[in-house]
């Protein structure tokens, strides 16, 4: 997958957390994903589909960072993953496909975004609906961590 579509999504997350939440998040290496099982408790997934290409981002928080992220917003911790926490991700979601849009519209890439829907357990899958190759993305917080999926179908310009 092209790095100039995937750069986007990992500047937006770290904006989105950082003026949010006041948070830093520390970038690790990416990697391509071979499974569907998340990596972390509370997930993201929204899908993505343009006249270029189609595809879908998932964000994934482990739980104790997902609610390190909710007290810093809201100033309240709930005791776990609760509605509250669940409609912080979606939210979340929606913001950083947002920022990547507007990222990936000035290299002249276009495309519509769904409305994102989320899901938590442990052990939850994250299922992309494209055939290109899924590359993940960890993310590292003392309150824990986050990682972002990017897939997308075989981009044309």
């Amino acid at each position: 997958m092209n790095v100039e579509f995937v750069n986007p999504f990992l500047s937006s997350l770290v904006n989105v957390i950082s003026t949010m939440a006041m948070l830093e998040l520390k970038p690790q290496k990416p990697r391509l994903k071979k499974d569907e099982v998340a990596r972390g408790d509370v997930s993201g997934l929204i899908g993505m589909v343009g006249p270029q290409t189609k595809g879908s981002f998932s964000v994934s928080f482990e739980e104790g960072l997902a609610l390190e992220i909710m007290s810093r917003m809201l100033g309240e911790k709930p005791d776990g993953i609760n509605e509250e926490v669940t409609d912080m991700v979606g939210e979340i979601t929606n913001m950083v496909t947002g920022g990547a849009k507007k990222l990936l519209a000035e290299k002249g890439y276009d495309f519509d975004m769904a409305t994102p829907m989320v899901v938590s357990g442990k052990g939850h899958t994250i299922a992309h609906k494209s055939d290109g190759p899924i590359v993940i993305m960890p993310f590292e917080a003392e309150a824990g961590s986050a990682h972002i999926e990017i897939c997308f179908d075989k981009v044309t310009k």
